[in-house]
């Protein structure tokens, strides 16, 4: 699959078989987020990959409602950063998040390649996931990618999401997000 195909085809998907994710896949991922580019190769992101019964589990429990859908997955993949290992902008920028998301990217990217989802989500409470993989305080845990294979039981999804997972949702035009020379030239000419 070559990049182009991989960004096309990745979706945030919800629905997960119970396949185990292997050794091989896991070193894949790692492998992508090692090569990801950072801020004078800081390598800000510290990743807790929970595949083991007790770590998956004490990290489900820290999940919100909504996203109840993610108990299904083999594997759960936390991702936290702090301020002090990346850049140190006179604006006072937390550059990590903007590394961490790069590096995240490859992984949602190499992730497809292998037939597998990776669906980063906001909806948990981070504390909790501190305390549960005795993350120090002084790190910010930036998401939760939800990690496996694909599925077919949708039987924990709201009506919502079932709707969701049917079609990919409408990108914004060009015009809207994105601009070129100044803010709200949506035209390349």
């Amino acid at each position: 699959m070559n990049v182009e195909d991989a960004i096309r085809a990745r979706r945030a998907k919800r629905v997960f078989s119970d396949r185990h994710v292997g050794g091989d896949e896991i070193d894949a991922l790692v492998e992508s987020v090692r090569l990801s580019a950072s801020c004078f190769n800081n390598q800000p992101w510290r990743l807790v990959f929970c595949r083991g019964p007790e770590s998956l589990e004490s990290v489900r429990t820290c999940l919100a409602k909504g996203n109840i859908w993610a108990t299904s997955a083999q594997m759960i993949i936390v991702v936290a950063a702090r301020a002090s290992d990346d850049c140190d902008l006179s604006d006072r920028r937390s550059y990590s998040l903007f590394d961490c998301g790069l590096a995240i990217g490859q992984l949602q990217l190499r992730a497809t390649e292998l037939g597998m989802i990776a669906h980063p989500i906001a909806g948990y409470d981070p504390t909790r996931v501190k305390q549960a993989l005795e993350i120090p305080e002084e790190y910010v845990v930036i998401t939760l990618v939800i990690c496996g294979y694909p599925g077919s039981d949708d039987s924990m999804l709201s009506e919502k999401q079932r709707t969701a997972e049917q079609e990919r949702p409408v990108r914004k035009p060009e015009g809207e997000n994105i601009f070129f020379d100044a803010w709200g030239r949506s035209s390349a000419d």
